[in-house]
């Protein structure tokens, strides 16, 4: 009997080292997973609010610059829309204000 205490007592802790390893691994295993989720929901979320950001940018009109006002009525022009007396009065107009 002598001789197998120290076999038992071995495995016992050897067995409860296993275990409290195992607990271990798994809430590392856990934590892993759950900071994983948490990010790909963050970059779900990130990716959700950029559009919406560059939205009212993309629909700024492009119409408030001058040169492109003034490209707007040569075309008017060029397609009979307006005369040419018709395209300098708009065109000094613009230019004055």
């Amino acid at each position: 009997m002598r001789r197998r205490r120290p076999l038992m007592r071995a495995a016992m802790v050897g067995g409860g080292a296993y275990v409290a390893g195992k607990h271990v691994a798994n809430n590392q295993a856990e934590a892993a997973s759950q900071e994983q989720r948490i990010a790909d929901l963050e970059a779900q979320q990130a990716a959700q609010q950029a559009p919406v950001a560059a939205a009212p940018v993309a629909a700024a009109p492009p119409a408030d610059d001058l040169a492109t006002k003034l490209m707007n009525l040569k075309s008017l022009m060029d397609q009979g829309v307006l005369s040419p007396e018709e395209f300098q009065q708009a065109k000094a107009k613009l230019l004055g204000s």
